[in-house]
């Protein structure tokens, strides 16, 4: 793996129990001196937030018509998509509204029109009222 610099800048890797990380696994990812942390057992709830982050990613980005070239633009549209996530999507769970919201938008004016923000393309959308 030293050659593919998989886990150069890696100190730990997190993994479920399942049978595939037997302990000759684990010995591999040890010799690059990274610690291997087992997730607990029968947890079903460990990684709510970030299950729910990978699903809103591929419901609203990744399982669209997008297409990847490699890494980099694989990590252009989740830093896209991440801006939008957290600044330009209503939450449900937080009586829709924004959970950081751009302080330049005055979002409350009614006789302002109504503007577009688009993010890859087009796949994201953010609709705002321009101040009057």
């Amino acid at each position: 793996m030293d050659e593919w610099g998989v886990l150069g800048s890696c100190r730990y890797v997190i993994h479920d129990r399942d049978a595939k990380y037997r302990r000759s696994f684990r010995k591999i990812i040890e010799s690059a001196d990274v610690k291997t942390l087992p997730l607990p057992a029968r947890n079903p709830n460990l990684n709510a937030f970030a299950e729910r982050w990978v699903k809103s990613v591929k419901d609203e980005c990744l399982s669209k018509k997008l297409i990847l070239f490699g890494e980099t633009s694989l990590r252009r549209a989740l830093r896209e998509n991440r801006v939008h996530y957290h600044g330009e999507r209503n939450h449900q769970g937080k009586n829709i509204i924004l959970l950081i919201p751009a302080a330049t938008k005055a979002m409350n004016h009614v006789d302002g029109s109504v503007g577009c923000k688009e993010r890859l393309g087009g796949l994201l959308k953010y609709y705002y009222r321009e101040a009057a």
